[in-house]
């Protein structure tokens, strides 16, 4: 976009205004520039500095360059003059092939402050290229009865270059037998045919050397020839014939090479050479021609290389028969590429959930999609998991599926799921591609400690030591970690009147009971009071569920302790006995006597680590209740 600025020499500010109106106008709108291909490097293309309304010192100051969009230096601005040169020749065919306009994209980079422009460079093509035909040489036999109109298809000449300068014409050397017509196929070319214009005599002329010449429309125009060889023939009355004018033939896409795909024959009532036919392919993309072979004798089209249903479904051959007089037919062979189930389907992960909670129900565990690039039943697909696993699959959208738990999972029962997401086409064979994933659960405090005894009974001698270990009581937790840790404690007693915190203690952590004082059998003989136990899971439970009110009855025999505490563990089933042990030496009788003094007691507590299960006096107290 050019941009013109007019000066007032009233005030500075106006000649601002109109120089910010034009660059702002700049970067919205696209500058287009031209040149012809093959202009010499450094030629001039335009000034930019002029075009965007810019000092030409602003150029170097704000340091101006030009960036291609293809990356490639075509231009070159020079910032002493602000004009924008070519760095190279450009080549329209080269950078454009037969895309016409044929643009070029770049952009003027202005920096401090930051401006871009855009501009488009758009390459003229000039006439560089002469029309060419592939062979130098086409050979056409007419046979002398041919009659006075009929046409004949001669191979068209290829020109690189667009518009006027492309192929515009096609002319015949001066004869007395034939003229060029001109058809045009629909698709932007055109094509020769050459017409008979007078009948052929054998015996007069039996061959004709004739120069066809393809033009462009340059100014000058470009040409291109050929040479057209007709042997004239002696009289064939007849041409070739084909049974029908469509054939089509279905081919499985891992044919073997070399396969036959069909054979195509045409018949002829002449005898001789008139009657003898060969086979061609005419008019014959380039992937017909990689891709098929034919037997110029027989007719039969074979395999040359190997077809691939995903790349090309079907491929549309034009075949010619002509037989030794010229004559000539033409049928068309559609051949239908077959799929075959030689993709396994694909599982594409969108995202998935490594560790989900027990208790959660419904919960995303995988997002993800399956595709099959074969098709029909080949791309037909069913997605599935293992019966027996408390997951379903839910199909969302198009191709896409969520696997999601059925319901809230149970992680004392089972803590890792491997589920196997298989898909399967329905092909022939079925292909199967099958995806693992493992699910980990995690654990929720759920389950309460569970003792596993209902009832314990102990027993012990009376004068025992202080601190003495008498038993020891065990719950556990079907959870983990944390929430499986079991902490033990003293329930408030039924017997309100009996200060058991001062007869015993349990260690918090691992179940230890322990008689805090002396016991004497004529004073007490046996007592209750209940332990809890809660795990330290989070959130706690106010009670633990599984806790047990489990009786401790402590017999205290004074005279026969030893016989009775071996005929109850005789007797009884699951009764423990009691070891004594060691105790250290500052735990001693306060009396001497073996048996508490009735002034006394003594509270005793765990040390401040709950880990251990050693014990300390803390003080001397007055006695609640008499022993």
């Amino acid at each position: 976009m050019k941009i013109t600025v007019v000066l007032c020499l009233r005030k500075r500010q106006v000649l601002i205004f109109f120089v910010l109106v034009g660059l702002s106008q700049a970067g919205t709108e696209s500058a287009r520039y031209s040149v012809a291909e093959e202009t010499e490097i450094g030629s001039f293309v335009a000034n930019l500095a002029r075009d965007l309304g810019l000092r030409v010192e602003e150029l170097s100051s704000r340091e101006a360059r030009v960036v291609s969009d293809d990356n490639e230096k075509h231009l070159h601005l020079d910032l002493l003059t602000g004009d924008l040169l070519l760095n190279e020749k450009l080549d329209r065919e080269e950078l454009c092939g037969s895309t016409e306009p044929c643009v070029l994209h770049f952009q003027v980079v202005l920096e401090n402050p930051l401006q871009f422009f855009r501009a488009e460079l758009h390459v003229k093509d000039i006439n560089d290229h002469s029309p060419a035909f592939l062979d130098k040489e086409i050979l056409i036999k007419i046979s002398e009865s041919t009659t006075i109109g009929t046409t004949f298809l001669v191979e068209s000449a290829q020109d690189l270059d667009v518009g006027s300068n492309g192929l515009q014409n096609y002319t015949i050397s001066p004869n007395s037998y034939f003229y060029i017509k001109i058809r045009d196929s629909g698709d932007r070319k055109i094509y020769p045919e050459l017409v008979l214009d007078r009948a052929l005599d054998h015996e007069e002329e039996n061959e004709l050397r004739l120069t066809l010449t393809a033009l462009d429309g340059g100014s000058p125009p470009k040409s291109g020839t050929t040479l057209v060889f007709i042997q004239v023939l002696d009289i064939n009355d007849n041409a070739p014939e084909f049974p029908q004018s469509l054939y089509e033939v279905q081919v499985l896409e891992d044919a073997p090479l070399g396969s036959r795909i069909i054979t195509i024959s045409a018949k002829d009532l002449d005898t001789g050479n008139y009657g003898k036919i060969s086979y061609t392919f005419f008019y014959a993309s380039e992937d017909v021609r990689k891709t098929f072979e034919i037997n110029t004798l027989s007719g039969e089209i074979n395999l040359e290389s190997s077809l691939d249903f995903e790349v090309i479904q079907s491929y549309t051959i034009n075949i010619q028969a002509t037989d030794g007089g010229g004559l000539s037919e033409k049928c068309t062979l559609l051949v239908e590429v077959i799929d075959i189930n030689d993709n396994p389907p694909e599982v594409t992960m969108s995202s998935t959930t490594k560790r989900i909670p027990e208790n959660a129900s419904e919960t995303l565990v995988a997002l993800f999609s399956v595709r099959d690039q074969d098709a029909g039943d080949n791309g037909r697909m069913v997605c599935s998991i293992q019966d027996d696993l408390p997951f379903l699959l839910k199909p969302t959208f198009k191709n896409f599926f969520t696997l999601i738990s059925e319901k809230a999972l149970d992680r004392e029962s089972r803590d890792e799921y491997t589920i196997t997401i298989t898909v399967t086409d329905f092909g022939t064979p079925r292909l199967q591609t099958q995806y693992n994933l493992t699910v980990l659960i995690s654990d929720v405090n759920d389950n309460a400690p569970a003792f596993t005894q209902t009832s314990y009974t102990l027993f012990v001698h009376e004068n025992n030591s202080p601190a003495l270990h008498i038993g020891t009581i065990s719950a556990t937790d079907r959870d983990s970690g944390t929430n499986a840790q079991v902490t033990y404690s003293l329930l408030p007693p039924q017997d309100e009147q009996l200060p058991l915190d001062s007869l015993v203690s349990i260690n918090a952590d691992n179940g230890h009971l322990f008689a805090l004082r002396a016991l004497d059998y004529e004073a007490l003989q046996a007592f209750e009071f209940r332990v809890g136990a809660t795990d330290r899971g989070s959130p706690d439970l106010v009670i633990a569920l599984a806790s047990v009110s489990s009786l401790f009855l402590f017999s205290v025999v004074l005279f026969v302790a030893v016989r009775l505490c071996g005929r109850h563990r005789a007797a009884s089933v699951g009764r423990c006995s009691v070891p004594e042990g060691h105790f250290p030496g500052y735990l001693v009788d306060v009396s001497g006597t073996g048996t508490l003094s009735q002034s006394y007691q003594y509270e005793v507590c765990l040390t401040g680590d709950t880990g251990t299960n050693e014990f300390k006096f803390l003080k001397p107290i007055i006695p609640n209740f008499y022993v």
